[in-house]
């Protein structure tokens, strides 16, 4: 039977003809743009990047919709040979151990996501446009590899290899979601996608902690004691009065943000759904940017200010790691729809830069804290760089939402430190 991985291959299958070829060259090259230009990126642009005339794009494609669908179909039917394959190949004996079976599912979503980057960015919002049968193909579920890696985790714990107090169900989308989620990162080439996805699958399934903590011990800890007191402080400034235009402004340009994105949104469209006119809306916020800014600033400090306090206490790098998955799963209760607007900045172009926020100066913060536990042997795991390893952590503190919403906050953070902590496999005795 053909291996998983090699049906992640956006170009690999091989076509008929010269017009079928020069299709498929023109959806790579619509890909690679839209990946990195993002979703406003116009057909005069990628006819450009192509080397040909609009027109001759024209011929192929009678639209930028048509296009775009064309984009996550492929992205859709990848998904769904990797979950068909792996679902078959669960119900003859394999001789893989469990380890090598989940890695190898895990690895072929990865690759399958980082080959079909502009349609995983399309599937984190409701849709680039009122085309219904693309908003279909955004909001579609990848219910074939999560049933895949369902059944590849019942089968590793009938081995004897997963604890039998995980919830599977729930672990199995969040490991679909994190493998996925390594298409959004901006310097994946498909090695280091290979790379990140093992070493996300070692997180999880193992967990980073040379010992594994029990939630009493790690709900006293000083660490866990600031993060509580910040995210007592934090109000929902969406909270306005009838009279403060402003502010409604920015309540109602917060959701659509959140549900279109924020290069898919234009003032109008805000101004539409506060049935303002759009002279009235500019007049009230100012530049689009603006906006933003004034949305996205208060979010950033409420993170900030929880990264900033957990990072100063006197914990062990164990604890603070789960102190500040603690702020995150607050943070995305609370804040959702700016919590979906910021993955826009795990793109190579994001919309803005803020004052105060740093990505880099994130991942040298969690360096720090990763080289203590390590240097001290609290922390034990294999990673291919210390860089890899902080922002993977980083990425995989933020829970899925839809986790965060079906299991409410505390049961979230325990499915978080089954994860990244304790690790869902059994420990050797």
């Amino acid at each position: 039977m053909a291996g998983i991985e090699g049906l992640a291959d956006v170009s690999s299958t091989p076509t008929r003809t010269s017009e079928a070829t020069r299709r498929t060259e023109i959806l790579r090259i619509a890909n690679e743009t839209i990946a990195s230009s993002g979703l406003r990126t116009s057909l005069q642009q990628i006819a450009d990047a192509a080397g040909i005339l609009a027109g001759s794009l024209y011929h192929h494609f009678a639209s930028k919709e048509e296009l775009l669908v064309e984009l996550i179909r492929r992205y859709h039917a990848d998904l769904d040979r990797i979950g068909d394959i792996a679902l078959a190949r669960s119900g003859s004996s394999d001789a893989r151990p469990p380890w090598g079976q989940v890695v190898e599912l895990g690895r072929a979503i990865a690759r399958c996501a980082v080959n079909h980057r502009a349609a995983l960015q399309m599937s984190i919002y409701e849709g680039p446009s009122d085309d219904p049968e693309l908003i279909e193909l955004t909001q579609r579920r990848p219910e074939k590899i999560t049933a895949a890696m369902l059944r590849t985790l019942r089968t590793a714990r009938a081995a004897g290899f997963i604890r039998s107090d995980v919830e599977l169900p729930t672990l199995a989308d969040r490991m679909c979601q994190s493998m996925l989620r390594v298409g959004l990162d901006t310097v994946h080439n498909t090695a280091a996608g290979d790379a990140a996805a093992v070493l996300l699958c070692r997180i999880m399934l193992h967990g980073v902690a040379a010992t594994a903590p029990t939630d009493g011990s790690l709900d006293g800890t000083s660490a866990f004691i600031a993060a509580q007191r910040v995210i007592a402080t934090w109000t929902d400034d969406q909270d306005a009065g009838p009279t403060d235009r402003a502010a409604h402004i920015r309540a109602i340009a917060r959701a659509e943000f959140g549900r279109r994105g924020y290069e898919m949104t234009t003032v109008r469209d805000i101004a539409a759904a506060t049935s303002l006119a759009t002279g009235t809306v500019y007049r009230a916020i100012g530049s689009k940017d603006a906006l933003l800014a004034s949305i996205m600033l208060s979010f950033v400090d409420k993170v900030g200010s929880g990264w900033t306090e957990v990072l100063a206490s006197d914990s062990t790098p164990v604890e603070k790691l789960d102190a500040l998955s603690w702020v995150n799963i607050n943070a995305l209760e609370r804040f959702g729809d700016e919590f979906r607007i910021q993955l826009a900045w795990m793109r190579q172009s994001p919309p803005m830069v803020y004052p105060g926020w740093s990505l880099a100066t994130r991942v040298r913060q969690m360096k720090s804290v990763l080289a203590e536990g390590v240097r001290s042997g609290e922390i034990r795991i294999d990673f291919p760089s210390m860089d890899m390893l902080a922002r993977g952590i980083i990425g995989e503190q933020w829970v899925p939402e839809n986790i965060v919403r079906d299991l409410g906050a505390r049961q979230s953070l325990i499915h978080a430190r089954d994860t990244l902590l304790r690790g869902v496999a059994c420990r050797e005795q």
